[in-house]
């Protein structure tokens, strides 16, 4: 492993110069980098037969997913349709009067298996309980138990979790920069494991709300510690070794705190399950874990499968990335300020 992390890091370059093209065409915009973006409806029980909807669907500029809602047995439409435009996505809302319980029902997201976006379901009861769902193309559908179950509860925030990591493409520039500034097996390690901490530590206090910080400014400074830890790759490769490149761990521990904050702030807009916010939590982050290390792994394992047969990188290459890094980020800064 020593070997794959020491030997491989020029490889890695044409490794990370693909990930920024995946960057640059799929994150110029700030939802893109940062938010997982799928479609989201919200059942909220007003009364014992009725359930105020909210459903929300992402747009491209003045189109939005053709997708619709489907909600199976006896019900009534008592308030007509409302369409708004929030930001990029379509909010519709409307009142629903079932005259039977909702659980036992199956609720479909039509259109879903058309596309490549998922939708969140969430549902809220007058006792305060909820429950929510994953729906994907494949299973655009479910079933409303009477109850929710810690299982189920699992599966979705782990699920939600893996999403987030490995659709915030600012986080995995993030992580992509740890291993090119890091210096062999240990202090990979050792960086990777003081991000973990950090970021679990402020996710939790956020979304628990111990700690409130303005997700627009969070967002901002994330996009600016990469463009710090893109600068110290550089110095480094100029044999100006500054603090990153000495301590990586203690630059990926005090940006993983503002990281775990974006986090947050994904499952700020999701929801916890009343009664389950430990588990939710617990596996939510445990989802962002799985992501992140399957994330290194593919790039290490890249690494060491072209370290085979591929000629060395000419020094301007292996300066390519981290100066194309910076140039993104940075313009995600200010991007992201300007919207402030």
């Amino acid at each position: 492993m020593m070997v794959i992390v020491n030997s491989a890091r020029s490889l890695m370059a044409y490794i990370a110069i693909g990930f920024l093209a995946a960057c640059l065409g799929g994150a110029s915009s700030p939802a893109t980098a940062h938010e997982v973006r799928p479609a989201y409806l919200f059942l909220k029980q007003q009364a014992p037969d009725v359930f105020e909807i909210l459903f929300k669907t992402p747009m491209q500029g003045e189109l939005r997913l053709a997708l619709s809602v489907s909600i199976s047995g006896a019900l009534e439409i008592v308030s007509p349709v409302h369409s708004r435009v929030v930001k990029d996505a379509m909010l519709q809302t409307w009142t629903l009067r079932l005259p039977a319980s909702l659980a036992g029902r199956d609720v479909r997201v039509i259109g879903l298996e058309k596309t490549l976006s998922d939708a969140l379901l969430r549902i809220e009861y007058l006792d305060g309980q909820s429950w929510t769902q994953r729906l994907t193309p494949a299973s655009p559908e479910v079933t409303i138990p009477a109850v929710a179950t810690s299982s189920s509860v699992a599966r979705t925030y782990g699920a939600l979790g893996v999403e987030h990591i490995l659709s915030g493409f600012d986080h995995l520039l993030f992580v992509l920069c740890l291993l090119l500034l890091s210096q062999g097996l240990r202090q990979l390690l050792l960086a990777v494991t003081a991000f973990t901490f950090a970021h679990s530590i402020t996710l939790a206090a956020a979304t628990l709300g111990l700690v409130h910080v303005p997700q627009r400014a969070v967002e901002a400074v994330i996009a600016l510690s990469i463009v710090f830890v893109a600068a110290e790759i550089i110095n480094a490769r100029h044999g100006r070794i500054g603090l990153g490149a000495r301590a990586p761990w203690l630059v990926a521990f005090a940006f993983g705190l503002l990281h775990g904050f974006g986090f947050a702030g994904a499952l700020s807009e999701i929801g916890m399950p009343q009664g389950y916010i430990p588990s939710a939590l617990l596996f939510f982050n445990l989802g962002v874990e799985a992501g992140q290390l399957a994330f290194i792994a593919v790039v290490l394992v890249a690494a060491a499968a072209l370290r085979q047969f591929w000629r060395p990188v000419p020094a301007w290459a292996q300066l390519a990335p981290p100066y194309a890094i910076g140039s993104l980020a940075m313009f995600w800064v200010i991007q992201r300020v300007a919207q402030f």
